[in-house]
């Protein structure tokens, strides 16, 4: 309610006053009546809150419940998803794996993707150490990825060809080329004729066969390096262009089989037993391989090829000592040659012929045995070395024939032969090469050795019968007067003494004619020329004793005078013909 208004005066104070005290008792009142509701509500607030502690309490355990399957669902929940992860990652491994396993080869973006999942999960196992089995699988992680680095560096280097190879239209595979190609090689120079001997190969075969083939092997090497090599290289350059160690490799894998088996021909024919008439095919060899040498090293060229190059450097050397030492061994069989075979007939020995021939052959090898004596002697002046090697193998020729000379009784015969033998040496060396390298020096001495023999052949043949004609002992001792005209004795020389003198001549120029018309001169020059040499002597001294009056004067001289001159010059005609026995005289 509202205060009244105050009213002024007196009487007016009693008023407020009772008014006053009329609210102050409504207010007590209605405090009571307040303090009476909020104990009631206390008590009713108490009463709740004991019924509410005791539900609470009633409660307290299947709250605990609660919770416990709340933080166990947690769990649960965390774990599955911790689990989930796990798995996930060893699914990612798995597949990893398995595209490790397969290479690089077919996929290379997935091999990388699966070596970058390799190296997630190491991280992802590194960082969750507390999984029990994270040491086992990191373990296999690593050894996975250490594979998967080493196959793909091995792809690396077949990508680095892979490009030039589909380009080319090439197989891509760096070992398969390598083994196709080898193969192809190999093929292509058996399809020529190569084949792989050994030295006992070698040594088997017939000269004329072996002799064949190494004609076939000298063409076969030319053109392996020159063509077949020579291809493999240019194509092994444009795959490899840029990497040379993997280019040089390449080529020598290809060729290292192909090479073995050209180089090992060379190397049994120069390790077989040496023989003279091999040393031509040897100079031939080693020619080839000279020839070659600078091709050889410009093709095989770099680290990965040393072996070959060292191989091919190797027969080089292996054929000139060979060669060297049967030049050696020739010059030793000529002058010991112990051929036993004489020629009846006083003509050029075989031996001289083969040695000359052989002779004429070596300067057909000039520069390549000036090169084989560089080899080994590291001289400078070549040509006096072969001049000197020459010299000493004519020299063991005239020595040789030296010794077969004297198997002739007939001393005439011995010169015959040596004339004939060193005028075919002479003769040679004039028409050849030799006579630079021998000189003029040696062709005139020998020439005059030649004149030599021819004078002793004349003198020594024609000595005896010269001596029938001769006008000693057609005299008186007391000397001076000739057989009388009329064939009387008054000279004191008996006629029987002419008519034997005659007859003597007759009996000895026959059986000259008979056995020197078997010996022969093959050189038509000298022939004619030792003819002449004898008919100079013989026919005018057979002129000048049939001219002597108690000769031509006497009676029936055509008894004892059976040849007039004309008749001994064409006999003298048929001299050193070669004839047989028993041929009829021309």
């Amino acid at each position: 309610m509202g205060i009244p208004p105050r009213r002024s005066g007196a009487g007016g104070g009693g008023v407020v006053a009772d008014t006053l005290s009329d609210r102050a008792a409504q207010m007590r009142e209605a405090l009571v009546k307040s303090q009476s509701f909020t104990d009631n509500m206390v008590t009713i607030l108490g009463s709740f809150d004991h019924r509410l502690s005791a539900l609470e309490t009633a409660m307290r355990p299947t709250q605990l419940r609660t919770h416990a399957i709340r933080r166990a669902h947690e769990n649960i929940d965390k774990t599955l998803k911790a689990a989930e992860v796990i798995l996930s990652q060893f699914d990612l491994s798995r597949q990893a794996e398995a595209k490790i396993l397969k290479g690089p080869h077919e996929d290379l973006e997935s091999y990388l993707q699966a070596i970058q999942q390799l190296r997630n999960n190491i991280q992802f196992f590194n960082s969750n150490k507390s999984f029990k089995s994270s040491d086992g699988v990191l373990n296999h992680t690593n050894n996975l990825l250490a594979k998967a680095i080493s196959k793909l560096e091995e792809e690396f280097k077949q990508l680095l060809s892979s490009y030039r190879w589909y380009k080319l239209g090439i197989d891509s595979s760096y070992r398969k080329y390598i083994d196709i190609r080898s193969v192809v090689l190999e093929e292509s120079l058996r399809k020529l004729g190569v084949e792989k001997l050994s030295k006992e190969d070698v040594q088997k075969m017939q000269w004329e066969v072996l002799e064949a083939k190494i004609g076939n092997w000298i063409h076969f090497m030319r053109i392996a390096v020159k063509l077949l090599f020579a291809g493999e290289r240019k194509v092994c350059d444009q795959i490899f262009e840029g990497f040379d160690p993997l280019m040089d490799q390449c080529f020598a894998e290809v060729t290292a089989g192909s090479v073995a088996i050209l180089l090992s021909f060379g190397d049994a024919i120069a390790k077989s037993k040496r023989s003279p008439e091999k040393l031509f095919v040897l100079l031939d060899m080693y020619e080839i391989m000279r020839e070659l040498h600078s091709e050889i090293g410009a093709l095989f060229r770099g680290k990965a090829c040393t072996e070959i190059r060292d191989s091919a450097l190797g027969l080089t050397k292996r054929l000139a000592r060979t060669a060297q030492e049967t030049f050696g061994d020739f010059e030793e069989a000529v002058e010991k040659d112990a051929t036993k075979t004489a020629v009846a007939d006083g003509t050029v020995h075989p031996l001289t012929s083969y040695v000359i021939n052989y002779v004429k052959f070596l300067f057909d090898y000039q520069s390549t045995l000036k090169q084989l004596f560089q080899e080994f002697e590291n001289k400078d002046d070549s040509n006096s070395q072969l001049a000197a090697v020459t010299m000493r193998i004519m020299q063991a020729l005239q020595t040789n024939l030296d010794g077969k000379s004297k198997q002739y009784r007939d001393t005439s015969l011995t010169h015959l032969f040596l004339m004939n033998n060193i005028h075919y040496m002479v003769r040679s060396v004039r028409r050849s090469e030799a006579k630079d390298l021998l000189g003029d020096d040696w062709v005139q001495r020998h020439r005059r050795v030649v004149q030599q023999h021819a004078n002793q052949y004349k003198r020594i043949a024609w000595a005896k019968i010269l001596q029938c004609l001769s006008a000693q002992g057609l005299t008186s001792s007391g000397g001076g007067s000739s057989v009388g005209v009329d064939g009387g004795n008054s000279s004191g020389v008996s006629r029987a003494i002419i008519k034997d003198r005659l007859k003597t001549f007759n009996m000895q120029f026959e059986e000259l004619h008979q056995r020197q018309s078997q010996w022969t001169v093959p050189d038509t020059e000298l022939r004619e020329s030792l003819r002449l040499a004898v008919a100079e002597v013989l026919l005018p001294a057979y002129r000048s004793f049939i001219k002597r009056p108690m000769v031509e004067n006497g009676k029936n001289p055509q008894k004892y005078i059976r040849y007039t001159p004309e008749d001994l010059e064409h006999m003298l005609g048929e001299f050193f013909e070669g004839k047989t026995l028993n041929e009829p005289r021309r």
